[in-house]
């Protein structure tokens, strides 16, 4: 199977090359691609790969438009740090998606799911279209996010606003702490199914064990090896680590 990669940060593009290669040895990469003008390019002069990955947001654009120039038939991986995008809803046919830093499992999923389809009738088109209108008319956020959690305090149910919660942190349970500086232990298997619930313009999963509101993060300390610490307002004052992988992204996210 061939796939080409449409990715601007090369760190990330590495890894997700690393990545595929030990989930999946049968997936040769025919090219990593850094910007929308290189993929228009390249989609000029090749027949398309098997296979797409594709980062939404390039230094130059936003990867969709190739879809208004090529007719592509080849399922799709997109790639991204966070889910303005609705990806979410589209996790069918020729279209999936997977959050960064990517989860292997996640992408083993992903690409056997793609090969699977391969082998049958492609469907990309009209999951496109779809996809293309739902970024034109989005849906409302309060259709999207949860607005608040319950909680249980001594056998009573209390309400917390998701707008009050500075941040979800994951410790044997999973906890949400306010900006007060309240603790709670919240009903969920996994911060996974959180961050579903969750709106990706204030909430950013800075690592495996942590989600932080943009409003919570006082200060951002940048390490020698590219790493991110982030140093929760008071009274919490927490520290939350990003990965070097992260960071481009996260400070994409947090300057926009």
């Amino acid at each position: 199977m061939k796939a080409v990669i449409i990715e601007d940060e090369n760190l990330i593009a590495k890894e997700l090359q690393y990545k595929i290669s030990t989930v999946a040895d049968d997936v040769q990469i025919l090219d990593v691609l850094t910007s929308l003008k290189t993929a228009r390019k390249w989609f000029m002069q090749n027949a398309e790969p098997d296979l797409l990955f594709m980062d939404i947001q390039l230094s130059d654009g936003v990867s969709f438009e190739l879809f208004e120039h090529f007719k592509l038939n080849c399922p799709v991986i997109f790639t991204t740090a966070y889910d303005e995008y609705a990806i979410r809803a589209f996790k069918v046919n020729g279209i999936d998606y997977l959050l960064k830093p990517v989860d292997t499992d996640e992408l083993q999923k992903a690409i056997d799911k793609c090969r699977t389809m391969l082998q049958q009738q492609p469907k990309l088109p009209s999951s496109m279209e779809e996809l293309m209108k739902l970024l034109q008319n989005p849906l409302p956020a309060t259709t999207l996010y949860k607005e608040k959690f319950v909680v249980s305090v001594r056998n009573n149910w209390i309400p917390v606003l998701t707008k009050d919660i500075a941040c979800f942190v994951r410790d044997n349970l999973n906890y949400l702490y306010t900006f007060s500086g309240e603790k709670y232990i919240l009903d969920y298997v996994t911060l996974e199914e959180i961050e579903e619930l969750l709106d990706p313009k204030y909430f950013y999963r800075a690592n495996r064990q942590s989600i932080v509101h943009i409003d919570a993060i006082q200060t951002i300390k940048p390490h020698e090896n590219q790493k991110l610490t982030l140093t929760l307002k008071a009274p919490l004052k927490m520290e939350q680590d990003v990965s070097r992988e992260k960071a481009p992204a996260f400070k994409r996210w947090f300057e926009r």
